[in-house]
């Protein structure tokens, strides 16, 4: 489905004393721990999870061959720590407490994880690159089974575990998770219908008749409004990088089928009474966990006039302690279990990162469509971070890693380009 890289691999000495059949060059076995973990992001429902265990060998086997950080990369890797020594400091004020300990071990976890795959994009970075997508559709096509077979409710013994309030969760604790870690997969089948060939197109096509169903069935407003938005940035972006007017108007005729054909997916799924009643439910604005003065824009507010009086915030998992329910929006989430500093960098990290992303999805380098469905859906996840809180998402972290690596590898793309001309310049001087 991705377009295979033809660069060549680094590092790609055998191991010694492998016997003929079993050799494997260090990099390939790179590329397939990639590939795992991505595959591992689709399994989170227990701690410590397999995404986990497959990110810290794969961090491990990376380390053990070689990984360095690019400069480009610096400003990532500044304000993931200053973010959180701001929790650190915070939840030391209450480290006794259930789970804080767990919490800030996990947050400064998952900032090394993106670190890390910024990090690995530095050699080899198409390849890589594919590879970890892979392992990211495959972790959707597992999720996406989970969810519909949850829903259908045929194993009955699965029922508990994959269904939540009549809701598909699929292999995570949460639909509302669920529904956002789908939205990566989905963009990366989309390219393939939009830019590939027919046989790739198939099977995108396909691939889309998975996730979007798990994506309606998760039951999440977010993640509803997320495959849609961001298909339009997948679409929009394509559109403008493209060259060639006939991709511009396949993209044209493709998005108006995609419309109708949606819409008349939505309408054969509503024709279920059970599915029309929730969906009817969860599609209204006011619910009522949302209204009131113990409403979540309500705590939006109020948190926010607390943490003027909090310079280091109430510390981790505290905020339910003050009001019925968790934040519910990860700018403020930053403030109260991080202080000013985190809640001053958190943002900050979102806004360079989007920013700079933006810029770099309009090179043109050999992974530019890869590019910008990581972009679309990192942009997704920073846009729903306004609802819901997402900075323990995997998969968040996975996406800004990435972009981070790319930016710099699109950096380092650009520079032989840049170097003749300069040399030109050189030249002319008398």
């Amino acid at each position: 489905m991705l377009a295979r890289s033809t660069a060549p691999a680094y590092g790609a000495a055998p191991y010694a004393g492998a016997s003929p059949g079993l050799r494997i060059s260090s990099e390939k076995l790179r590329c397939l721990m990639l590939w795992l973990t991505g595959v591992c992001g689709a399994i989170v429902f227990i701690e410590p999870s397999p995404y986990e265990v497959a990110s810290l060998l794969t961090l491990c086997l990376f380390i053990i061959g070689g990984l360095t950080l690019s400069p480009t990369v610096i400003p990532l890797a500044v304000l993931l720590v200053l973010i959180n020594i701001g929790y650190s400091i915070s939840g030391w004020t209450v480290i006794d407490e259930e789970g804080v300990a767990q919490w800030l071990i996990t947050s400064w976890y998952l900032a090394f994880t993106a670190l890390f795959f910024a990090a690995m994009l530095g050699r080899n970075t198409e390849t890589r690159l594919n590879a970890l997508a892979r392992g990211c559709v495959i972790g959707g096509v597992i999720a996406s089974l989970a969810a519909i077979i949850g829903y259908s409710r045929v194993i009955s013994s699965l029922n508990e575990l994959l269904l939540l309030y009549d809701r598909s969760r699929g292999t995570f604790k949460d639909p509302n998770v669920l529904g956002a870690f789908l939205i990566f997969p989905t963009l990366l089948a989309l390219q393939p219908v939009i830019s590939g060939r027919l046989r790739e197109a198939v099977k995108g096509v396909v691939l889309l008749g998975l996730f979007v169903p798990a994506i309606l069935l998760s039951f999440s407003r977010a993640a509803w409004g997320q495959v849609v938005y961001c298909s339009l940035v997948v679409l929009a972006l394509t559109f403008v990088t493209t060259r060639s007017a006939s991709h511009r108007l396949r993209l044209v005729l493709l998005s108006v089928a995609g419309v109708v054909a949606l819409t008349g997916f939505v309408a054969a799924l509503l024709s279920i009474d059970a599915v029309a009643d929730l969906f009817k439910q969860r599609a209204s604005l006011e619910q009522s966990y949302d209204l009131g003065e113990q409403g979540r824009f309500a705590r939006y507010a109020r948190g926010a006039v607390m943490a003027l009086d909090r310079p280091i915030g109430i510390g981790p998992l505290q905020f339910h302690t003050y009001f019925p329910e968790d934040t519910h929006n990860s700018f403020l989430n930053a403030f109260m279990s991080g202080g000013w500093l985190a809640g001053v960098f958190y943002p900050a990290l979102v806004a360079l990162t989007l920013v700079f992303g933006f810029r770099m999805v309009f090179v043109r380098t050999p992974w530019q469509q890869t590019a910008i469905a990581v972009f679309a859906g990192y942009f997704g996840v920073a846009t729903e971070s306004f609802v819901i809180d997402s900075d323990h998402w995997r998969h968040t972290f996975l996406l800004m890693g990435v972009m981070w690596g790319l930016i710099a590898a699109t950096e380092r793309s650009k520079a032989p380009a840049q170097q003749p001309a300069a040399d030109d310049r050189l030249l002319s001087q008398p």
